[in-house]
């Protein structure tokens, strides 16, 4: 026997130590296993916490409901437009409203919100923080519709990069946002699409990119979404102060604001370009100026005269320039000596008009040429007298001309054929053939027409008849300019006396508001400065 014999086990005693050892390992893995259960079972504990449980801050986001849209109460809020909001304003709390131009999820805890108003845009950055925005919130706000209406509060703040993808360059941290109106998930037209420049898109084609292309008519068949695009809201802008400008000149220069009547019983410039219409078992017609009302307020002794307000024209004319109605600026004076005296008020209205257009629209003018870029209007009055009337490339090759020649893009002409100008010009004093008219033009396209007016009732009903108007249809036009005695003398107890003494030599102009914008602006169609455009095709929306 061995010395070490004694401390070897037993084979009895080997088997038991080694189901003890086997026993706590198994008890060892079970209960590693409860531990991970009870974490699983904690962990989807807390989960349907999560998801039952109600939002803390659910007040702070969602749809508004119709009630509280009916006007039920006001509360004080102010809101800050979109437009206005810079880096002065960092820190503060403000509350805008406007349109979801683009949503964009970078994560279940953050996004972006583009906000538009007006034409000017916010970036609005949402980013899950305890107590002020949650997952529901961002959530939320990444399923808003494009163009949708919504509220956004939060805190203005100033990052440091440049934003690219808005106009105004600070954040909001948004802290609430809420539906005020839902767009449809699919609309005709994106804005992004009908904002984009004919530059980007040759430049993207350049680079083997195909970007989308809104053609005129698509815009104007979903009008009220091409208006959203910043250049149309910059350009309806400038229409509004071109109105402005105008009232405001001619008012300093002594002038009354008129409004005649648009149903007449004939024809107010001649020709066959007239809207017939049956006015209550009479022929009537839509006027095509107010030309003949002006005159009889001229000779209703106002002295100065304008008026801002439709004309109708139904002449088949499918250019770039020519609609079938459109908003007249008329203006009618008395003359002292010479007609020069109405050229004189038109030179000086539009230099004032261009340079408060150009101090006043700088926003607006630098949003529409982003998309369609433009070189600034060269002004400086000049006159010309012309050989002839002009047609159309006429008007451009002598613009041409006088832009080498001058260095302006606004001259007038004056002293047109007779022949080519309305039944109630005036002929020149040395030779008939030729008239007291002029045209004024802005980059080699005629914008105004204007003249010294018949106020001779024989010489007007003559200058009628040879333009084959019926001096019946405007009788009490041609009454107006007859004095007194005349009037007894024919017994026309009918006609409208609207002058005892006969009529002051006199004259004017007129001008279409959307031609003025279209030219300022170097846009190559008209349409594209009509709300909504009439034309010989085209009657709604």
């Amino acid at each position: 026997m061995s010395s070490d014999a004694p401390n070897q086990p037993k084979p009895e005693e080997d088997g038991v130590n080694n189901d003890a050892t086997q026993s706590k390992k198994a008890a060892k893995k079970e209960a590693a296993k409860q531990q991970k259960r009870a974490a699983a079972a904690a962990a989807a504990a807390v989960t349907a916490i999560s998801i039952d449980a109600p939002d803390p801050l659910a007040a702070h986001y969602g749809d508004v409901p119709l009630e509280d849209l009916q006007s039920k109460s006001v509360t004080g809020r102010e809101w800050t437009e979109v437009g206005s909001l810079t880096k002065g304003l960092e820190g503060r709390t403000v509350l805008v409203r406007g349109r979801a131009q683009t949503v964009r999820a970078v994560s279940k805890k953050m996004a972006f919100l583009i906000v538009r108003e007006k034409g000017f845009t916010v970036q609005c950055v949402l980013s899950v923080s305890p107590d002020l925005v949650s997952l529901g919130m961002v959530k939320f706000a990444t399923g808003l519709n494009r163009e949708s209406y919504v509220d956004v509060e939060g805190t203005v703040s100033v990052p440091n990069s440049p934003i690219k993808g808005a106009s105004q360059q600070v954040e909001i941290q948004v802290r609430k946002v809420y539906c005020i109106s839902k767009a449809v998930p699919t609309l005709p037209i994106n804005i992004e699409d009908a904002a984009r420049s004919e530059l980007e898109i040759d430049k993207a084609l350049q680079a083997g990119e195909q970007l989308v292309r809104v053609n005129q008519d698509t815009r104007l068949n979903f009008r009220v979404l091409d208006l959203r695009t910043p250049s149309n809201q910059g350009i309806f802008r400038v229409q509004c102060q071109v109105e402005n400008i105008f009232r405001q000149f001619l008012l300093s220069e002594g002038f009354v604001g008129i409004h005649t009547p648009k149903l007449i019983a004939g024809s107010s410039e001649g020709g066959s370009a007239v809207f017939r219409l049956d006015y209550k078992g009479q022929p009537a017609c839509l006027a095509q100026s107010p030309q003949l009302h002006k005159q009889m307020a001229i000779c209703g002794d106002f002295g100065r005269v304008f008026e801002v307000g439709p004309v109708f024209r139904a002449e088949d004319s499918f250019t770039h320039r020519h609609l079938c109605e459109f908003t007249g600026l008329d203006v009618e004076m008395e003359i002292k000596e010479h007609y020069s005296e109405v050229m004189d008020i038109v030179d000086r209205l539009f230099v004032a008009l261009f340079d408060s257009l150009n101090e006043r629209c700088q926003k607006e003018l630098e949003a529409i040429g982003k998309q369609y870029p433009f070189e600034p209007l060269k002004e400086a009055g000049i006159e010309i007298d012309p050989l002839g009337d002009l047609n159309t490339e006429s008007e451009r090759k002598l613009g041409q001309l006088v832009l080498e020649k001058y260095g302006t893009e606004f001259y007038i002409l004056h002293r047109y054929p007779l022949a080519v100008r309305p039944f109630y010009t005036l002929p020149c004093s040395d030779d008939p053939t030729y008239s007291n008219s002029f045209d004024v033009f802005i980059r080699g396209e005629e914008i105004i027409s204007g003249a010294q007016r018949v106020h001779l009732p024989d010489f007007l009903a003559t200058r009628a008849e040879a333009c084959g108007i019926d001096v019946k249809t405007i009788s009490t036009y041609v009454d107006s300019f007859r004095s007194y005695e005349e009037h007894s003398l024919r017994k026309s107890d009918s006609l409208l006396l609207c002058c005892r003494y006969g009529a002051p030599p006199h004259g004017g102009f007129g001008v279409g508001l959307e031609r003025v914008v279209m030219l300022f602006c170097a846009l190559n169609n008209i349409r594209k400065t009509s709300l909504f455009p009439r034309d010989p095709l085209r009657i709604a929306p």
